[in-house]
C-alpha cells in the first residue's frame, strides 16, 4: 500500500508540473488521484470525480466488469522492462465499459513527465469469439488462464468502448523484431472479441508499435484514428472477420526507428500460412490512409498503405490511400490469386496514390523482408484494379485528392474540398455491405462533417 500511495503523490506532482502539456487532458490541481489495484474480480465503477494511476498489469477477471466514466484520465507508470509494462487486461468472460464523450473522453497516457512511445503496454480485451488457431495466449504476456483468448461465440460481448484515447503505449515489442510471426500486444488489442461488443471513436497516438490489433474475433468497429505510431496502424491476424467503417491512418513522421516495415494496414491469416478457417477477412469501407510527405526512397522503414499477406482475404472499398513510399497495395503469392480471381477478396471504388507511381500496386515475392529485394511493381494488378469492374482511380499526385489540409502542422484536416473526387462515387452494393455500414456518398473516412477534427477527444 505504501508503494501505491507514493505513486499517487508522484502523479499529483506530475499534474502540477505539467499544466501546460497539451498532450494530455490535465485535471484541475485539486482533482483527486487514486491508485488502481492489479486485480479486479468483482464489478467496479470508477469515480468520475477522480483520475487514476496504474502501475504494472491490471487484470479484470472472474466475469467482472470495469466501468470507466467520461472524463477520467488513467496515468500508467513508465517501465522500461517489456515484461512489466503497464497494461489493462480484460480476461475472457469479463467486460470493459468506457463511457467517454467527445468533450470528456477517457484517456490512458504515460505518467512520465517526458512521454515517449512505448512507455507502457496496451489495453487488451480477450474474448470467446472464434479464431483459426482455436485458442491462444496473448503474445507478450505471461502464459496463464488470464491471458487466454478464443472460443466459439461469434456474438460474444466484451462490453462497450466509446470516445477513448490511448497515448504512448506499445512498448512490449522489441525494435526490428522479426515480422513474420504475430506481434506482441500493442495499442488497443482485441483478441477473439465478438460482434456483441461496441467499439466507436477510439484514437491511438504515438504507440511504440502497432496502433490497433485484431486477433481473430468478429467485432465491428467505427471511427478509429491511428496517429504517428511506429509500426502498423491496423493489424489483422488469425481469422478476424469483422466490419469496419470510418478509419484514419495518418503519419507525419518520415521514418520509424522501431519497425522493419511499418504499414498503414497489414493482414495475415496465420504463420504457416494455412487455409484454416475462419480466414482473416476484414471488410472495410471509408478508410483514409495518409503517409508522410516528402519521402520517395524505395528502401525505407515505412512501406505500404495496405499489405495483404499470408493467405488472408480482404474487402476494401470507398477508401483513400496516399503518400506511402513503396506503394498503396501490396499482395503476395498467396493473396494475389484470390484477389485477381474474385475469390473472397475485393478492392473497389478507392482513390489510390503512392510516392512511387510505378509501384502503386506491387507484388511481394518474399525474398528479403529487410532489404525489399523481393518487391516488384505489379502491372497486372494495376490494370485489374483500374478496370471498369473494380473502378479504382489512380492519382498521380496526392494533391489531386483535394483534401482541405493534408499536412497542416499537428492539425490535419482531411475533409474533401467541394471539387474533390472523394465526395462522390461510393458504392455499398453486395452482401458484405448489406448490414452494419452507414451508406454515404463519399470516399474516405470524412465527408462534409469532420468527426476527426482536433478537440478534447482527437489530439493531433
Amino acid at each position: 500500500m505504501r508503494k501505491r500511495s507514493l505513486l499517487v503523490v508522484v502523479v499529483l506532482l506530475f499534474y502540477v508540473a505539467c499544466k501546460k502539456n497539451d498532450d494530455i487532458v490535465t485535471p484541475p490541481a485539486t482533482r483527486m488521484v487514486e491508485a488502481l489495484p492489479n486485480i479486479i474480480s468483482a464489478d467496479m465503477v470508477l469515480d468520475a470525480s477522480k483520475d487514476y494511476a496504474l502501475e504494472g498489469q491490471l487484470f479484470v477477471k472472474n466475469n467482472a466488469s470495469l466501468t470507466i466514466p467520461a472524463g477520467i484520465t488513467i496515468f500508467v507508470a513508465k517501465n522500461d522492462d517489456p515484461l512489466n509494462k503497464g497494461s489493462l487486461i480484460i480476461t475472457k468472460g469479463s467486460k470493459l465499459f468506457v463511457n467517454g464523450t467527445s468533450d470528456k473522453p477517457v484517456v490512458f497516457t504515460s505518467a512520465a513527465v517526458t512521454k515517449s512511445p512505448g512507455d507502457w503496454g496496451a489495453l487488451i480485451i480477450l474474448g470467446n469469439a472464434p479464431t483459426n488457431i482455436g485458442s491462444g495466449n496473448a503474445e507478450g504476456l505471461a502464459v496463464s488462464d488470464d491471458t487466454k483468448y478464443g472460443g466459439t461465440a461469434v456474438d460474444d460481448n466484451s462490453g462497450s468502448i466509446k470516445y477513448l484515447r490511448l497515448e504512448y503505449c506499445g512498448g512490449i515489442n522489441a525494435d526490428a523484431e522479426e515480422e513474420w510471426g504475430i506481434d506482441k500486444v500493442s495499442g488497443l488489442c482485441l483478441e477473439s472479441v465478438g460482434s456483441g461488443t461496441t467499439v466507436d471513436n477510439v484514437m491511438v497516438t504515438h504507440s511504440g508499435d502497432d496502433g490497433f490489433q485484431f486477433v481473430g474475433g468478429s467485432v465491428n468497429v467505427t471511427h478509429l484514428i491511428a496517429y504517428n505510431n511506429l509500426d502498423d496502424d491496423f493489424d489483422f491476424d488469425y481469422g478476424y472477420t469483422g466490419k469496419m467503417q470510418f478509419l484514419v491512418s495518418y503519419r507525419s513522421e518520415l521514418t520509424s526507428a522501431h519497425a522493419l516495415r511499418a504499414n498503414a494496414l497489414e493482414s495475415y491469416n496465420d504463420a504457416v500460412p494455412t487455409v484454416n478457417t475462419p480466414l482473416t477477412r476484414p471488410v472495410i469501407s471509408n478508410m483514409t490512409i495518409i503517409g508522410p510527405q516528402g519521402m520517395s526512397a524505395p528502401a525505407t522503414t515505412l512501406n505500404q498503405g495496405v499489405y495483404i499477406r499470408k493467405g488472408t482475404r480482404f474487402v476494401m472499398e470507398n477508401s483513400i490511400i496516399a503518400e506511402y513510399p513503396n506503394g498503396a497495395l501490396m499482395v503476395c503469392p498467396r493473396t494475389r490469386p484470390p484477389l485477381l480471381q474474385n475469390n473472397g477478396s475485393l478492392f473497389r471504388y478507392n482513390l489510390v496514390h503512392s510516392d512511387s507511381l510505378d509501384r502503386t500496386f506491387s507484388y511481394d515475392h518474399g525474398s528479403d523482408p529487410a532489404g525489399f529485394y523481393g518487391v516488384f511493381a505489379d502491372l497486372q494488378l494495376r490494370d485489374f484494379a483500374l478496370d471498369n469492374v473494380n473502378q479504382n482511380q489512380l492519382m498521380a499526385s496526392s494533391a489531386e485528392l483535394q483534401l482541405t489540409s493534408m499536412y497542416s502542422p499537428n492539425t490535419p484536416d482531411l475533409t474533401p474540398l467541394a471539387t474533390s473526387p472523394a465526395l462522390t462515387g461510393a458504392n455499398f452494393e453486395g452482401a458484405d455491405y448489406s448490414t452494419f455500414f452507414t451508406v454515404v456518398s463519399y470516399k474516405g473516412a470524412i465527408g462534409s462533417t469532420n468527426w476527426a477534427a482536433p478537440g478534447n477527444w482527437a489530439k493531433w
